[in-house]
């Protein structure tokens, strides 16, 4: 040992004789090949000892424990991968969080094992046994703390069978009621299967003070019985020593600190105590006479005692110097306390703190010398400072160890202090008053519940700064003693002496580099110190001995496991003990509804009868049962123990524990179809679910009359169309179908939407039934085929061009197959009237067809693709100039126009306009080519040449005929096509495209052109129809008796995608309010004991959208929705045959789709909505549930509370409403008034104009549950669940009937500000509400106070940032509105009207949409998605206070504002509303957007919203890249970006570059071409006829804006695509970005 002076110790004692080596135990394998060998011959003895038996290694720090525990988990992981052992984990275990995780990455550095670490800051407590299970699983060993492990065993989350091995990390800590011991004594020795046991340790003995030979012996005993294992100690050390050499002890003495500063110790006295008598009388107020501010009272004395304390400790043992920075901690520590708290009491007892360290620091001031940081500096600063008392000797003596390392950046020096305050006052003197230049300094404190101590990940941060030398010298407390690895540790000094010999022996192994020391700081003459030190040298020769010599029958002594109070479920074989259910109750409470003012907590009451101790438990007022009473016990802690087991034996069967022995909590739902080797995909209800669906049959179409060969009798439906514009006709029609339809179907109205700005009245009547004879049935089945086919289909299939045979759909032989599942006739009506009683079909029409069907048969019964000469007529004669010859007949020219013709070589129907005097088959060609060369020289060329047909006479004029069109889905609202701002179209009619067509190739049809234009209504009408049978058919099945509108129902089924002028959102919106009050009721009625929590937690599985989508599957509500739009082009009558067939290959036979994983996805390219053939589409899960609450909402609206509850009950929906439980809460109510609140309530009641039969009801409702600690059993939280239902409905039921015409999203928007808290608050404070509220906090009170004087404030200010920023809510008071609305629902018997009558008056005036103002953030996430900005946000921290910055690029301006609160929401809100107001003054609001956005959501779904009317667009030969990169200077590194080529990439890449940089969104133009003919793109002809180019805007911020026009493009999106690819180009160029495709 060296010394630098003289040291005079006893030398060691001698050793005893040797007496047995270490024992061997039972055999355990052979020695494994593992690639991590051992350091040393030594280290090979102890793992071969390891696997021989149980054993705790003793060895130094540094020596290579770990590396012996790696290999042994290496070794019992081999065994179960070569399948010769059962798979079970490992499990080491380290005291600290720390050493988790420096254990953690050793073995993951040094083994191939799959690893887990596990800690309290991971959040283990939160899981269940399934996800314990899962880890457990897919790993082989667990790093855990060992509170973790006893958790996991006793919760039978794990077992110890499915342990191979146990390490205990400083297993020395394994007694008394350590974790260590008692994972041990609860579960290892009691366990069938034993794990192997290896412990570690530097010391086996961890006792305070000195230990005599025969203590240390007891010792080893006891912790080898403990741990099952025998201690292995290695006795020569020199082989180890080369690794881990042995540090030179060296004691340095300072001088006793006996310098008095009674006069400053004295004052500082009388102002602690005044400051304390300050705080005492902050509850001289009336507000702050309750428990919890008693509690704030008694904590801040406490605090400020201890810092007093504080401060004296180091004045006393630190000298005035250091004492000054002591004070200026604290004050730095509180401040932003101070600064941040929000509770008045609080606050001004922080204040006081803060005054008393300024007084404190303000006295020590006056004693220390001017300049004294100076005089520290210089060479003899300190030693003179000492002389004077200003530094104790103790620092002083420190600060000569420091100068002694001299200017060495190689020193890395630990010095282990005592007490937190110590390191960091200390640590802040040498850094910032002695300023050692050439060290640096930093402190590490944790492993304690200080608000000092340092969080584990900034522990872990300056430990690996100390590691890497950036970090010279290191206060610290215990936290590095223990295992901490600091390899290159030069030396550790010991400025506070250890405690234990265990704290010697470890802090000592710190110091791990050669020639390293281990220094005492000894007090000069102080010989207890000395004689301590003595003693744990000794101690330490002694632990060695005993380990090394110790007899055979060395002492033994008995491990108490016998005895133990426990408690067992035999399902799962959960245990607990009784001294760990103490917690286990406190954490069940922790676990009941609380707010800030009152934290339900167990209260323990200790009697003594007969000397014996008897405890009684009381529980919340909202726990299972309220109080027990335990058995009699010895003492007073087992008392506890003992009646907190038996309460957790009754909270297991009351079900209130689970069979893991935890409190309950609500598990989420199981995901379907989920397994455990394949991806997880979302849970049902979800909208990022997809799910395929069948589609329903609608059975009221079904049938297979039509091939029936006898008359027939079918039902009749006249549809009568009528034109909003004069002249426009349009002929009636008649659906004939088998059913009868409901009498809500037809008679039936609607409205077809036509542009440019044309409405067509719709209705359909029922006109009785018809029969029809075979003749006429078939007559009618042919006009069908043949008009159907002929304008939306074909009636020839194959042409000359492509080289397929041409085919007549009506040769004979064929006959056109229907669809049994769409079986009805349409036919025209003679009259064309609106409405007339008399039902005429116009069979001339029907006939008509016929003659032209075998006309045309006729001419291609030959080469079918030739039309013969003699079909056509012979050549006119004389004086026939005026009759023109058609192929079937010949007419007079004035009888030509507007009549409906057939052509014989298309198969076409067109509607003659006129004839064309001046032009015949015999001119050019080129005027149809719009000037262009034409390849024929004639039109009788062209028809020559290309249907092989010779023109008969060529003189006749030609005629000019309007094309037939697609059909068009006129379901679409009118105000789609307008402008939401000029009312303007936004759409217009397209241009006509016309054909001219020689006389003779036209067949002549006996068809009106009115019945014509009917035909292209027809489609839309007839899917209207469908759809309202489709409708009326869920209606019986769901079998209510009274009738529900059949058009209810169709609006709960039709989805937005629809694109109609209804959906289902607003009967959503209602459903859910419906929803949460039927299954409210039913919940507060049924379970009478359960508390506030427990019922929300139910309702809302109850009616989340995971449950709601199990209803509907069960239902198969899935084939009934309407999720997609209209597609005339793929709607096809009976008969017709489709052009755009879409061919099943989903995989399925049937229009059913089974519950199967293959028929989930969760891919966003997935396309909803469109079905194949079969009726197979995707659709997402969530919209099942929306259509579930839309359908409650829907029979809510049409038959009232019984008919929600019927279509509840059909979906099975389980509610029972059983009301004579109503009468048992009235009655137990009844029992709760006191004579002393009577005339509170009556004055309560004249506020709410309402007398209470059941006075109780309302004295419950006004009871905040701080009153519990009081006595008072029972409080408002159960009635607040009942009313939150009941005006959630109330509002949204009034939202639904007043605001019809709003929009649904602003719908939800509005019942979000009704049924607010704030709303609530506003309203109760409205009418006085809150001065009845009985409550026992006076922090409540002072918040309440407070929110009523900023709430006048407000009043009468239209600032919107004071009414989100300064106007804080107390939750109480929405919560009360909601409890008496509760309380009058249940005295009024469920009457949901009177509460209205009651509380409308209450809550008015309601807010309106023209009064509605979204939350800030809302708000200026919608304005940013409306002008096409991005909004950026930062959060930080200062203290408790949170800090968020948000900044929004402009065109030319970058705003930026802060938020300040202690609250991150709050703190959002104000940084919003900064931003807001910014915006605002450039003219920039939400309602200045909205009518823009309408336009822009139909027009485009891209941003087209130009910010400033100012800026120079250049093109792409304008750019200068120089000026532009000048400009660009704030893109510091290029942008990689994903570039996908297929469509919607390249503009979703530029989008997302946008977004990085904080760019303006990119604006498009188009411009559109039309033409007659296909048109040719890229050598190759498409089958479009318009194309589109797009001009894309990029303004880049405080540079330059850039334009580029795109290539001509077939489409909007593919021109917008093409556009964003030239702009990533170009800002390639500028190296901008890297685009990687």
């Amino acid at each position: 040992m060296a010394d630098d002076e003289a040291a005079v110790l006893p030398p060691p004692p001698p050793l005893p004789p040797p007496c047995r080596p270490h024992r061997q135990l039972r055999p355990r394998g052979s020695r494994p090949t593992a690639d991590t060998t051992p350091r040393t011959s030594q280290l090979v003895e102890v793992f071969e000892a390891a696997l021989r038996g149980n054993t705790i290694a003793v060895l130094d720090t540094g020596s290579g424990k770990t590396m012996v525990a790696v290999m042994l988990a290496r070794e019992h992981a081999r065994r179960v991968r070569a399948g010769e052992a059962p798979r079970r984990i490992v499990v080491f275990l380290a005291p600290t969080v720390h050493l988790v995780h420096q254990q953690f990455e050793v073995i993951r550095e040094y083994t191939d094992l799959d690893v887990m670490m596990c800690s309290g800051a991971s959040r283990v407590g939160e899981w269940g046994a399934d996800h314990w299970k899962e880890e457990v699983g897919r790993n082989e060993i667990v790093v855990m703390t060992p509170q973790i492990l006893l958790d996991a065993l006793r919760h039978a989350f794990l077992t110890m069978s499915a342990v191979s091995l146990l390490i205990f990390d400083e297993c020395h800590r394994a007694c008394g009621s350590h974790p260590y011991a008692r994972i041990m004594k609860e579960f290892y020795f009691g366990s069938q299967w034993r794990p192997d046991v290896f412990g570690m340790t530097a010391s086996p003995v961890a006792t305070k003070g000195a230990s005599t030979l025969h203590n240390c012996e007891a010792h080893i005993s006891q912790l080898e019985l403990t741990l099952d294992a025998k201690i292995y100690i290695v006795e020569d050390r020199n082989e180890l020593e080369s690794f881990s050499p042995p540090t030179t002890i060296v004691n340095k003495y300072y001088d006793a600190y006996m310098v008095d500063f009674d006069n400053l110790k004295s004052k500082l006295q009388i102002f602690s105590d005044e400051f304390d008598s300050l705080l005492v009388g902050l509850q001289e107020s009336p507000s702050n006479k309750f428990k919890d501010t008693d509690n704030i009272l008694e904590t801040s004395r406490k605090s400020l005692s201890r810092y007093h304390g504080k401060i004296l400790y180091s004045l006393n043992d630190l000298g005035p110097i250091i004492t000054s920075e002591v004070v200026k901690i604290h004050i730095e520590s509180v401040k932003p306390l101070c600064d941040s708290e929000d509770c008045i009491f609080s606050k001004a007892s922080l204040c006081l703190h803060m005054s008393y360290f300024k007084e404190a620091l303000s006295l020590i001031e006056e004693i220390l010398p001017q300049g004294y940081g100076e005089l520290m500096k210089s060479e003899s600063g300190s030693e003179e400072l000492t002389k004077r008392g200003y530094i104790s000797s103790k620092v002083n003596t420190l600060i000569n160890i420091f100068k002694s390392f001299g200017s060495s950046n190689e020193v890395l020096c630990l010095i282990f202090v005592d007490r937190i305050i110590t390191a960091k006052a200390v640590e802040r003197f040498m850094r910032g008053i002695v300023n050692f230049s050439c060290f640096s300094i930093s402190y590490l404190t944790g492993g304690s519940t200080s608000k000092d101590a340092l969080s584990p990940a900034v522990q872990r941060f300056t430990l690996d700064l100390f590691r890497a030398g950036k970090v010279n010298l290191l206060f610290t407390t215990d936290v590095t003693e223990e295992g901490v690895d600091v390899p290159n540790c030069s030396c550790v000094i010991r400025f506070d002496l250890p405690r234990t010999v265990c704290s010697y022996v470890q802090s000592r192994g710190r110091a791990r580099r050669n020639n390293s020391e281990f220094i005492l700081m000894i007090e000069r003459g102080n010989l207890q110190q000395q004689e301590h030190i003595f003693r744990m040298i000794q101690t330490g020769y002694y632990v060695k001995n005993c380990a090394l010599y110790r007899h055979p029958n060395a002492l033994s002594y008995d491990l108490s496991i016998q005895g133990m109070y426990t408690y067992q479920v035999q399902s799962t074989g959960a245990t607990i003990t009784a001294d760990c259910c103490v917690n286990l109750i406190r954490k069940y409470c922790e676990k009941l509804p609380k707010d800030r003012y009152f934290m339900p907590k167990p209260s323990f009451e200790v009697t003594i009868e007969d000397g014996l101790f008897k405890c009684t438990l009381t529980l919340p007022r909202n726990a299972a049962f309220q109080s027990i009473v335990g058995p009699l016990s010895s003492s007073s802690n087992l008392s506890k123990q003992l009646v907190s087991l038996e309460a957790c034996k009754k909270l297991h069967q009351l079900g209130e524990l689970n069979d893991h022995l935890v409190p309950l909590t609500e598990e989420p739902m199981d995901t379907d179809f989920t397994t455990a080797d394949e991806k997880c995909i979302s849970g049902p209800g979800t909208t990022k679910r997809k799910e395929l669906h069948g589609t329903t049959c609608v059975l009221a179409l079904s049938g297979t009359w039509i091939h029936d060969s006898e008359n027939i009798t079918l039902n009749t439906y006249r549809i009568d169309f009528l034109c909003d514009q004069e002249g426009e006709n349009y002929a009636g029609f008649v659906l004939l179908m088998e059913p009868e339809l409901d009498d809500d179907v037809a008679p039936s109205k609607m409205d077809l939407f036509l542009i440019p700005n044309k409405m067509v009245y719709t209705t359909v009547t029922p006109r009785g039934k018809v029969q029809l004879n075979k003749k006429q049935l078939g007559k009618g089945k042919l006009f069908q085929e043949f008009f159907f086919n002929g304008i939306f289909g074909r009636l020839f299939h194959g042409s000359r061009k492509s080289g397929a045979q041409r085919d007549f759909i009506f040769k004979k032989g064929h006959e056109i197959q229907w669809n049994t599942e769409s079986m009805y006739l349409l036919l025209p009506l003679r009259d064309s009237s609106y409405i007339q009683d008399d039902l005429s079909i116009h069979w001339e029409a029907i006939e008509s067809c016929a003659g032209a069907v075998e006309q045309l048969w006729s001419s291609y019964q030959g080469d079918e693709n030739v039309i013969p000469v003699n079909c056509i007529p012979q050549k006119r004669r004389g004086g026939q100039e005026e009759i023109i010859h058609l192929a079937n007949k010949s007419l007079h020219c004035s009888s030509i126009k507007d009549s409906v013709v057939l052509s014989l070589h298309t198969g076409r129907i067109y509607t003659v306009l006129d004839l064309i005097l001046d032009t015949t088959a015999e001119d050019s060609f080129d005027e149809m080519c719009k000037g262009k060369a034409s390849p024929f020289t004639s039109f009788v060329d062209y028809y020559h040449q290309k249907y092989g047909i010779i023109i008969q006479h060529p003189e006749q004029p030609l005629l000019l005929l309007k094309q037939s069109h697609n059909a068009h889905n006129l379901l679409f609202s009118k105000l789609k096509y307008l402008d939401g701002s000029t009312g303007k179209p936004l759409l217009m009619e397209k241009e006509q495209i016309h054909a001219r067509v020689p006389p003779e190739l036209l067949i002549h049809l006996d068809v009106t052109t009115d019945i014509l234009k009917s035909f292209y209504l027809l489609p839309s009408v007839i899917h209207r129809l469908q759809s309202l049978m489709l409708a009326s058919q869920l209606r019986r099945e769901i079998g209510y008796n009274q009738h529900i509108p059949v058009t209810l129902i169709l609006e709960a089924i039709t989805t937005l995608r629809c694109c109609e002028t209804f959906s289902l959102e607003r009967l959503e919106l209602l459903g859910d309010s419906v929803l949460k009050y039927v299954v409210g009721c039913d919940l507060f009625l049924r379970y009478p004991m359960k508390h506030e929590g427990q019922l929300s937690d139910m309702r809302s599985k109850a009616v989340c959208n995971a449950t709601l989508h199990k209803h509907g599957i069960w239902r198969s509500l899935q084939g009934y929705v309407r999720d997609n739009a209209f597609d005339p082009r793929r709607w096809v009558a009976p008969g017709q045959i489709s052009l755009r067939p879409f061919p099943c290959n989903c995989g399925i036979e049937t229009a059913f789709v089974p519950s199967h994983r293959r028929y989930i996805r969760d891919d966003p390219s997935f396309f909803v909505g469109k079905p194949c053939d079969r009726g197979h589409r995707w659709m997402c899960s969530k919209t099942i549930s929306d259509c579930v609450e839309a359908l409650v909402g829907a029979y809510y609206v049409g038959g009232g509370i019984a008919a929600a509850l019927w279509v509840m009950r059909w979906f099975g929906i389980d509610i029972k409403c059983d009301m004579k439980l109503l009468q048992e809460v009235k009655f137990n109510a009844s029992h709760l008034c006191s004579l002393s609140k009577i005339n509170d309530i009556e004055e309560l009641e004249a506020k709410l104009k309402y007398n209470f039969s059941v006075k109780g009801l309302l004295l419950e409702a006004i009871t905040h549950p701080s009153l519990q600690e009081l006595g008072v059993d029972y409080c408002y939280q159960r009635l607040e669940f009942l009313g939150d239902s009941v005006l959630d409905l109330l509002l949204t039921r009034h939202l639904y009937a007043t605001h019809t015409d709003v929009d649904p999203g602003e719908l939800t928007d509005l019942r979000s500000a009704l049924v607010s808290n704030e709303n609530f608050a506003q309203a109760v404070v409205r009418n006085n509400i809150h001065s009845h509220l009985q409550h026992g906090s006076g922090i409540l009170l002072e918040q309440i106070t407070e929110y009523v004087r900023s709430n006048l404030e407000c009043q009468g200010k239209e600032s919107e940032f004071l009414q989100h920023t300064t106007c804080k809510v107390p939750k109480v008071l929405g919560d009360i509105m909601e409890s008496i609305a509760g309380a009058v629902f249940i005295d009024t018997d469920f009457n949901v009207d009177m509460v209205w009558e009651i509380f409308e008056p209450l809550l008015s005036p309601l807010i309106t949409p023209d009064k509605l103002a979204l939350p800030p953030y809302r708000e200026l996430l919608e304005l940013c998605s409306h002008i096409g900005c991005f909004l950026n946000s930062k959060c930080t921290s200062k203290g408790e206070e949170v800090i968020i910055e948000m900044s929004l690029q402009l065109r030319d301006e970058l705003l930026v504002a802060q938020g300040h609160d202690r609250n991150k929401k709050r703190a959002k809100a104000k940084a919003a509303s900064r931003i807001l107001a910014d915006l605002k003054q450039q003219g920039l609001s939400i309602k200045q957007c909205l009518s823009k956005a309408k336009q822009l959501d139909i027009v485009t779904s891209d941003l087209q919203f130009d910010l400033t009317s100012s800026g120079t667009q250049l093109s792409y030969s304008d750019l200068n890249d120089y000026h532009i990169l000048e400009g660009l200077s704030s893109v510091k590194k290029e942008v990689v970006l994903p570039l996908k080529m297929e469509k919607g990439g390249p503009r979703s890449a530029l989008f997302k570059l946008c977004k990085i940089l904080q760019w303006p969104m990119p604006e498009f133009e188009f411009v559109e071409q039309r033409f007659r003919t296909p048109i040719v793109m890229d050598g190759a002809t498409t089958t479009n006829f318009n194309s589109f180019v797009s001009t894309i805007t990029l303004h880049i911020p405080d540079a330059t804006t850039i334009t580029f026009q795109g290539e001509r493009r077939t489409d909007k999106k593919s021109a917008q695509d093409s556009a964003s690819l030239m702009m990533l180009h170009k800002l390639q160029e500028l190296k901008i970005c890297i685009c990687k495709t």
